[in-house]
């Protein structure tokens, strides 16, 4: 029997009002159908330009990914920020008439070229996964922190595109929560939740690194997966100079600690990806190269076991990059 979501306060708003420094913060929710290449991805977003508060902003953000027809339908609104409330105390986001509660998300996008809404439920009992060792989400290092809030949430409810309803029942997928002061200057996020031959595995990683003035860092892999009831975590960032190399649109990676290695590999086609414009709170845009229903195969070997795992998904895995750049080949889908 799935359970109510469990909250954690890190999961409460990070946001304050008419702070200076610059702040983006996201709460975002995906899910994929059981056995169609079928996802959807919502996001309910903070965005205050640096030095600027009085220009503060909330997002809504919805994505429908549907790889049997090749079309993926996105939507954006802006809401001035007098319109929205994000708690610090407890686990509430309003945004315009669109909220998010634990265990409920309803709201709506009209846009110019797509019209989207959603009500929706969603249980749980597994608990927030964190991406880094726990010390780095009281430091200012990294800028950007990000947490799974419920790892393998079940989605049941109704998401309406351009006035066709889609019944979601029993879509697999996640809560997550991502904020900082500024957005991670170039990266590789993905997650899986759920394998096709594994459903009770998790798995959570990036391939990261930061501008320094005119230097770049080496890239970071920190890993979080959770296999066969136990969580493994490759995430201490002084160790995460791990070999790991993407590009539009593969990625392939390694991990290993005492315990356990990895090998993997996500993928997606161009034609299963959206790009998304994101503000940046010290100015500028970043490009998120977004698919919820990319592909992974992931080769598990657990030091002191002779077996070999070989975890694989045709179109259950999120993939997304970050850049500045625009050679990618995607026009925005939102205009």
């Amino acid at each position: 029997m799935q359970t109510s979501p469990i909250t954690t306060s890190y999961n409460f708003a990070k946001y304050t009002k008419g702070q200076k420094k610059g702040h983006y913060e996201s709460y975002f929710l995906r899910a994929n159908h059981p056995s169609r290449p079928q996802a959807f991805w919502i996001r309910y977003t903070i965005f205050s330009p640096r030095n600027k508060p009085e220009n503060a902003i909330g997002e809504l953000w919805c994505v429908f990914f549907d790889g049997e027809s090749g079309h993926h339908t996105a939507a954006k609104k802006e809401f001035p920020i007098s319109l929205c409330s994000f708690s610090n105390t407890s686990f509430d986001v309003h945004i315009g008439g669109s909220t998010l509660k634990p265990g409920q998300l309803k709201g709506e996008i009209k846009h110019e070229n797509a019209e989207i809404s959603w009500d929706l439920e969603y249980r749980g009992k597994e608990k927030p996964l964190f991406d880094f060792p726990d010390a780095y989400y009281e430091k200012g290092f990294p800028k950007a922190k990000v947490l799974v809030g419920l790892p393998l949430a079940v989605f049941n409810g109704i998401i309406t595109v351009n006035k066709k309803k889609v019944p979601v029942q029993s879509w697999i997928g996640s809560e997550n929560h991502n904020w900082g002061s500024k957005h991670t200057d170039h990266y590789a996020w993905g997650q899986v939740a759920g394998f096709d031959n594994a459903p009770a595995s998790f798995l959570e990683l990036a391939t990261a690194r930061i501008k320094i003035g005119p230097l770049w860092t080496p890239f970071l892999t920190p890993v979080v997966f959770r296999h066969e009831g136990k969580e493994y975590r490759l995430n201490k960032l002084t160790t995460a100079l791990r070999r790991a190399s993407f590009s539009y649109f593969n990625w392939n990676f390694n991990a290993e600690n005492e315990d356990i290695s990895l090998q993997g590999t996500i993928r997606a086609d161009k034609k299963d990806f959206v790009c998304l414009p994101y503000y940046n709170p010290p100015g500028g845009i970043k490009f998120c190269l977004n698919s919820k229903i990319a592909s992974c195969r992931l080769v598990v070997k657990l030091h002191g076991v002779s077996r070999t795992h070989v975890l694989e998904t045709t179109h259950r895995a999120a993939f997304e990059i970050l850049t500045d750049k625009n050679d990618h080949g995607l026009e925005s889908a939102i205009l």
